[in-house]
């Protein structure tokens, strides 16, 4: 049986550590980015989704919405780089 070539670790960059750190997300070094970066966006899907729920549910009143999807947005801002800029 032949083994895949080594492959250089990624090494991700001090300031995506930060961000990924508080969705409790802690990649290693061979978990590649594109990965990390479709999970990160699958949770903000969920966020906006159950604020979307909130909404219809009367849990806040409406003209609140527009101002918690952009808090929503800016927490997640890491997900507007591409998996690429994640990297050193």
């Amino acid at each position: 049986m032949s083994q895949s070539p080594a492959r250089k670790p990624f090494r991700y960059r001090d300031v995506i550590l930060e961000a990924l750190w508080q969705y409790g997300v802690h990649p290693r070094g061979e978990t590649p980015p594109e990965l990390v970066h479709e999970f990160v966006s699958d949770l903000y899907r969920y966020e906006i989704r159950r604020l979307r729920n909130e909404l219809l549910r009367g849990d806040f009143p409406k003209r609140d919405y527009s101002s918690r999807v952009v808090a929503l947005r800016q927490r997640y801002r890491v997900i507007s780089l591409r998996p690429e800029q994640w990297i050193e």
